[in-house]
């Protein structure tokens, strides 16, 4: 059985990661500080016989004997990485460094959950992995940013110093059951704030873009990704391709939900992006792969998920 430790386990991604890989035969041992993921998440895990759970922080060295490493440790959110941007940062430059150190001392493949965020607010669209991005390396978000950058830089480093087996995936907007209901995303902010029967925040005009990807597909991705060839290292954009306004997405929830909640419009964020989707040649022609979930489909499930979660 292939040893699979997964970093972040315990959050949105990393829980629905274990989930198919235990499925799939593998032997999971997750880690995770519980800093923004959750027991609950991987609670029916427990007591599987091939599944592990060892509450650690990634900022510190990591001793096991493992085949394989899936890095997602780090907050996600802007809510969640702006609590407290120098660990936001120490997670995925010392967390790079310590999983890094780990994959090279026991031989492991090792795959690092990147993000769209690398591009910042592109000038480019839609963006293909050549894009280097246009990031403020001083804004409040660059603690994730360019931490997310550092990442990159140094798993290409160790693999060309090192000859280390590793794999790159630039993550765009994912969502789905078991998000944060508070993580300040704008599905989990606009379903929630619906089903409470809240205003629902806009920021902007509402025209700016995203794409969204329902959960199962992203894990569909990492998964083929992780087995793709030798020397396939990414770094490889996953997303869904569809782009929709802001207003567009609040009008679906509000049908999808029944509410009768009205739009609040708010000041843009610094350095908030107006545009980002995903150019998927790369993952389309190497991994065979695309998103199959619409959003429509893929916002009923996330819809029924916080109904229950929330009790409404």
């Amino acid at each position: 059985m292939i040893k699979t430790l997964v970093t972040g386990g315990g959050g949105f991604l990393g829980s629905h990661l274990c989930d198919r890989l235990i499925k799939d035969g593998a032997d999971v041992l997750c880690v995770d500080n519980f800093f923004t993921g959750s027991k609950q998440n991987i609670a029916h895990l427990i007591g599987e016989p091939y599944f592990e759970l060892m509450r650690h922080d990634v900022t510190f060295p990591l001793y096991v004997e493992v085949d394989r490493i899936f890095n997602l440790a780090c907050p996600a959110s802007p809510i969640h990485y702006q609590f407290d941007p120098v660990q936001t940062t120490k997670t995925s430059v010392h967390g790079a460094i310590n999983m890094l150190g780990l994959a090279k001392r026991v031989k492991a493949r090792i795959f690092q959950a990147s993000t769209s965020e690398v591009y910042g607010d592109p000038e480019i669209h839609p963006q293909q992995e050549s894009y280097w991005g246009r990031v403020n390396p001083i804004g409040p978000r660059a603690c994730y940013d360019e931490g997310k950058r550092c990442a990159e830089t140094l798993f290409f480093d160790y693999y060309r110093q090192h000859g280390l087996d590793i794999k790159v995936v630039r993550i765009f907007n994912t969502y789905g059951p078991r998000m944060h209901p508070n993580d300040g995303r704008v599905v989990s902010n606009f379903i929630v704030q619906a089903l409470k029967g809240e205003d629902i925040t806009i920021y902007g005009d509402g025209q700016q873009t995203r794409s969204f990807c329902y959960v199962d597909d992203m894990i569909e991705g990492f998964v083929r990704m992780m087995n793709s060839d030798d020397g396939f290292t990414g770094p490889v954009n996953m997303g869904n391709p569809g782009e929709f306004t802001m207003l567009e997405l609040a009008e679906r929830v509000l049908r999808l939900t029944g509410s009768k909640s009205k739009l609040a419009f708010h000041p843009l964020p610094t350095d908030d992006p107006k545009q980002r989707q995903p150019d998927i040649s790369l993952a389309r022609e190497n991994l065979g792969w695309e998103p199959k979930v619409s959003l429509e489909d893929g916002l009923k499930e996330t819809v029924a998920y916080f109904r229950k979660t929330l009790n409404v």
